[in-house]
């Protein structure tokens, strides 16, 4: 892995950013003004990732997983993934990985469990699947059941980190019965708005949109969960959702191991 990233305050991080547009406290003024430029269209996108957590999560616990593995964590936001999933398992087990340093510290200190179940955490970058994988193996039992977390993380994954095959070794580790739940930004629909963003976002955070039909490809091989790959306010909310109008800029799925 090599040398352990510093905290760099003079260019904006996506956590910190999200963090900002969750109206959370822990970023600083470059963070505060890239999200500042998020154009409206985009902002409930971080609200829906975290809501879609907690339904994800809700319902892989209830259909018998107790370990998860939740990879780009962000800034500790209630209720954390943990939090969901040991209010259904009370001994459910969780690994955050996240390669933010300021992160991983609130992290630490934030990010406590229940007494029966166990949080850990580690420092590690997603284009290093192997890395997080070692160090979940000392957590996490490998013959059971495990629901890996890819929230609003793989856009920040350009094809030049080849993004399927990150996410391809990360599934291949895990055992039958294991499920994926991700969420991703699409620009689709948006042509003006989405270059405005692009032009704006890129040019100080690496990032990356993807059609649906890409989206999809990180399930291949895969059996998704019904509906599929929607609009993330559409995958099996617990609320009446409003007739659909147009593209969406964040979708979501989730798909089970065979």
């Amino acid at each position: 892995m090599g040398a352990k990233p510093r905290i760099d305050t003079s260019r904006p991080h996506p956590a910190r950013v999200y963090d900002y547009l969750l109206g959370g406290k822990d970023h600083y003024e470059v963070d505060r003004q890239l999200g500042e430029k998020i154009p409206e269209f985009m902002r409930n996108a971080a609200h829906e990732n975290r809501a879609f957590m907690r339904r994800a999560v809700t319902w892989t616990a209830n259909n018998g997983v107790t370990q998860f593995l939740d990879i780009g964590t962000g800034i500790p936001t209630a209720p954390n993934l943990h939090q969901v999933a040991q209010g259904v398992h009370p001994a459910a087990r969780v690994v955050y990985a996240d390669n933010d340093p300021i992160i991983m510290r609130h992290a630490e200190a934030l990010l406590v469990g229940t007494p029966e179940g166990a949080t850990n955490y580690v420092e590690a970058d997603i284009r290093e699947p192997g890395a997080i994988l070692d160090h979940a193996r000392e957590y996490l039992d490998f013959e059971r059941p495990i629901t890996l977390s890819l929230i609003a993380i793989m856009h920040f994954i350009v094809d030049a980190y080849d993004p399927y095959g990150v996410v391809s070794a990360l599934m291949d580790a895990l055992p039958s019965g294991s499920y994926l739940a991700l969420t991703h930004v699409s620009l689709d629909g948006f042509a003006e708005e989405g270059a405005k963003l692009n032009e704006t976002y890129t040019s100080s955070i690496e990032a990356q949109s993807r059609s649906v039909a890409e989206i999809e490809r990180f399930f291949d091989g895969l059996e998704l969960i019904e509906p599929g790959v929607v609009a993330t306010p559409r995958w099996r909310t617990d609320t009446p959702v409003p007739p659909e109008t147009g593209p969406h800029p964040n979708y979501a799925g989730v798909a089970r191991k065979r």
